[in-house]
């Protein structure tokens, strides 16, 4: 009979992972493969069509030609709404492909293939899905249409996103806090991945390392912005981070059903925030810092050890900096589980907003204790629901019930193991 550890896993379990591991990335590979292919097929066959992309390369030309005030950087879509990161990679876009769609439609093609390649290898390090669900990462009409035949901002972003979560597989948390903000520079909606990633920095690192790797992410804004602060720094501050704005409920996926003089309303802003924060606390206290006895028991715990440190400042300076080795699942899990907080909890999602969560789906599905059956489903009915245009107030009912029952059997399956042993440590 196999040995237990105190872990709830036994010893021949290893071997069994790394078979099974073997396995779905030799299948991700073969995946990786048949999706460029058809890409490649959906580039040269499939129209292309304008949506921001105009938009994108005037705002850039005003950039290029000097312009540093934020009131002045517009496209035919309004202002410039993106902090300073998106002007600097859709400047790079224009250099390499001369601001023409075909080339810029094959260099979204190979960002498709690198996230997607990305959030494959995420998958089978974390070893939750079958081996043959990792197709279901390939299978979105409207992601790929949001890839190669719209050129969001979305896709780098969420590109960057997956770059800094497969970096805390590794626990390589200050290189992960450097992509991270990089990414925010692009879009912002990268922020709602900022809670759960706090929660596991808690997690993870001292107050000293907590500290460092926040002070990263900050220098990373500073020196993207530094340009336009210098010059013009209130119009940068309040058009690039502007958390406030509203969307037209036209283009909305989500809330159609809600009539439009709430849907706009700041009292419908406000309860929904109110119910985004509501179930972070309630996640992070239950569900993710279980094992550590609750949110309010971790947080004292790094009180005291910051109390502790602080009281010698020399010791606090020059201390060896360690972290707690996270389990991988349980970092995936958290960072998935609280975006998809934020996508349930969000006034508006528009199209392209789809490329936010939609890697994340598998996980979630499997995180539940719902059949195989019912996980297909709920997968399927929400590609459905993102492929209805224009939505409908049914079809956004829909949405939101699914995404509902998906966080129910979130917030009822049993809670991972967040690290690797008790006294497990390693330096970054």
């Amino acid at each position: 009979m196999a040995r237990r550890s105190i872990f709830g896993k036994d010893s021949s379990s290893e071997s069994r992972k790394g078979h099974g591991i073997s396995k779905s990335a030799a299948f991700a590979f073969a995946l990786l493969v048949a999706d460029a292919i058809l890409v490649a097929l959906i580039i040269y066959f499939v129209p292309y069509t304008k949506i921001d992309w105009d938009a994108y390369m005037s705002q850039v030309d005003g950039f290029l030609g000097g312009e540093r005030d934020y009131n002045n950087l517009k496209g035919d879509t309004g202002p410039l709404v993106y902090p300073a990161g998106f002007l600097y990679v859709y400047s790079a876009i224009k250099f390499l492909t001369g601001g023409l769609v075909f080339p810029a439609q094959i260099l979204f093609g190979i960002l498709y293939l690198a996230n997607l390649g990305i959030v494959l290898m995420i998958y089978v390090k974390i070893d939750v899905l079958p081996w043959w669900a990792l197709v279901l990462l390939c299978l979105s009409k409207r992601v790929h249409s949001i890839f190669v035949l719209r050129l969001f901002n979305d896709c780098i972003a969420m590109t960057m996103l997956h770059a800094a979560v497969a970096l805390l597989l590794y626990q390589k948390w200050h290189s992960a806090l450097i992509i991270f903000s990089a990414a925010v520079s692009v879009k912002m909606n990268v922020l709602l991945f900022a809670p759960p990633l706090l929660m596991l920095m808690l997690k993870a690192l001292s107050v000293k390392g907590i500290l460092s790797a926040l002070s990263c992410a900050a220098l990373v804004q500073i020196f993207f912005g530094l340009p336009f602060l210098l010059r013009h720094p209130m119009p940068y501050i309040f058009r690039a981070f502007n958390l406030g704005r509203v969307f037209i409920q036209f283009w909305s996926v989500n809330f159609k059903f809600v009539p439009e003089e709430i849907f706009v309303s700041k009292e419908f802003a406000s309860s929904l925030l109110l119910i985004h924060l509501t179930l972070l606390l309630i996640f992070a206290h239950h569900k993710w810092c279980k094992h550590e006895g609750g949110l309010i028991n971790l947080i004292q715990s790094l009180a005291r050890d910051a109390t502790t440190k602080f009281s010698n400042i020399h010791q606090f300076l020059y201390c060896e900096s360690t972290i707690h080795v996270l389990r991988k699942e349980h970092i995936a899990t958290v960072m998935f589980v609280g975006n998809f907080i934020g996508i349930i909890c969000a006034r508006s999602l528009h199209y392209q907003f789809y490329s936010w969560y939609f890697f994340s789906l598998p996980l979630l599905l499997w995180k539940t204790t719902f059949p195989t059956t019912i996980r297909l489903l709920l997968f399927a009915s929400i590609e459905l629901c993102w492929n209805v245009y224009p939505s409908s107030s049914f079809s956004s009912l829909v949405l939101l019930f699914i995404h509902v029952a998906i966080l129910w059997g979130l917030w009822i399956s049993p809670c991972e193991m967040p690290l690797i042993g008790p006294k497990s440590y390693a330096k970054e």
